[in-house]
C-alpha cells in the first residue's frame, strides 16, 4: 500500500530522514517510482522475496471504499492479505511488522471509545479489518521475539484524498451541500500528515504487540466542522437547511436499490448516512502517551486542504 494516500506521505517522510525504503503496490508510485516494486497481497506468488533485508514491513493495503462489489472482496484483500503478509514475513524471518487497522473494528460507539472498547463492527470492512488484526496477532504470538504494532486510525483526511470528507468539503464548496440530522453528532477526524508521522514514529524497536488509536483532537460537532469549513470558504457559516435522519436513510434506501438495478454508483447511500449521522469519537491518549506529539492542528490540516483541493 506504499502507493496510497497515507503510504506515499509515509514514504516521504522516510525519504526526508534518510531511511530506505521499498514501496509495494498494485499500482505504481508516482512519488518514488524507482523504489516500487510490484505487488497483490491476494497473490502470494508476488510477494516471494520482496521482505528480504528489510527490518520492518507495514501493511497499509486495504479494501475500504464503501460500495465495493462483489463483497468477497473486502475479505480477498484485508484477511487473505494479511495472511499471505505474515506467511511471507515469516519465510524472510522478519521480526516487525506494522499493521494499519482502523476504527472500524468498533462499529459505532457510543461515547468515546479507548483501545478496550468493544468490538463491533457493523459493516464488511470492519468486520475484515478486525479479522486481519486476528492474523497479525496469531503471527506476533508465535515467535515471543516478533514485535507487532498496530494502528487504529479514524478518518483520515488530507490534500489529494477523494474520499468522504473531501466529499463534504466540495459540496460545501459548491453550495450543495444539505445537512442530514441534527448536526449534534460528534466526530474524531485524522490530518493525513499527523497519520504518517504517527506511523514513522512507530518504528520503534519494542518487544510484544502495541495498539494504538490515533485521532487528532478536538472532536468535533458536524455543526462545527460545517461552520469551520464554510468560514475556511469565505462563507456564512450558519447551518443552512436540514434534512430529518429518516427522510435522508430512506431517499439513500432508494439510490441503493436504483444502484443494484443499473450498476450505477451514487455518492449517497444508506451506509454513508449512517456513518455521516454518527457520533464517532475515538480516545488516541494512548498514542499521545507514546512521546508523539501531532505536527499540524486539526483546524490548519482542513485549511490546508482546502487551499490544495478546491
Amino acid at each position: 500500500g506504499g502507493s496510497g494516500f497515507i503510504g506515499t506521505r509515509l514514504a516521504r517522510r522516510l525519504a526526508a530522514a534518510g531511511r530506505p525504503f521499498r514501496i509495494a503496490d498494485l499500482r505504481p508510485s508516482a512519488a518514488f517510482p524507482a523504489a516500487w516494486v510490484g505487488c497483490d497481497v491476494r497473490d502470494p506468488v508476488s510477494l516471494e522475496g520482496l521482505f528480504e533485508g528489510v527490518d520492518w514491513v507495514l501493511n497499509l493495503a486495504a479494501e475500504h471504499q464503501d460500495d465495493v462489489q462483489p463483497l468477497s472482496r473486502y475479505h480477498d484483500v484485508n484477511v487473505q492479505g494479511a495472511r499471505h503478509v505474515c506467511e511471507a514475513a515469516a519465510r524472510a524471518g522478519i521480526r516487525r511488522l506494522l499493521f494499519t487497522s482502523s476504527v472500524a473494528v468498533y462499529g459505532l460507539p457510543e461515547g468515546v471509545v479507548d483501545e478496550a472498547g468493544p468490538l463491533r463492527p457493523f459493516n464488511e470492512y470492519g468486520r475484515t479489518k478486525l479479522a486481519a488484526e486476528g492474523v497479525y496477532q496469531a503471527w506476533a504470538a508465535a515467535d515471543p521475539a516478533r514485535s507487532l504494532v498496530v494502528v487504529r486510525p479514524t478518518v483520515v483526511f488530507g490534500e489529494g484524498n477523494r474520499g468522504n470528507v473531501y466529499n463534504l468539503f466540495r459540496q460545501l464548496a459548491s453550495r450543495a451541500f444539505l445537512m442530514v440530522g441534527d448536526g449534534r453528532n460528534r466526530k474524531s477526524l485524522a490530518y493525513v500528515e499527523n497519520v504518517a508521522a504517527f506511523l514513522q514514529h512507530c518504528l520503534q524497536d519494542r518487544p510484544g504487540t502495541a495498539l494504538f488509536n490515533y485521532a487528532d483532537g478536538p472532536d468535533l460537532s458536524m455543526d462545527e466542522l460545517v461552520a469551520l469549513v464554510r468560514r475556511a470558504l469565505g462563507q456564512d457559516p450558519a447551518p443552512g437547511l436540514r434534512l430529518p435522519y429518516a427522510v435522508g436513510y430512506a431517499g439513500a434506501a432508494l439510490l441503493d436499490g436504483i444502484a443494484r438495478l443499473s450498476g450505477r454508483s451514487f455518492p449517497i447511500s444508506r451506509v454513508r448516512v449512517r456513518k455521516f449521522c454518527a457520533s464517532t469519537r475515538f480516545d488516541a491518549a494512548r498514542a499521545m502517551a507514546s512521546g508523539f506529539q501531532p505536527e499540524v492542528g486539526l483546524a490548519e490540516g482542513i485549511a490546508r486542504t482546502l487551499r490544495h483541493d478546491l
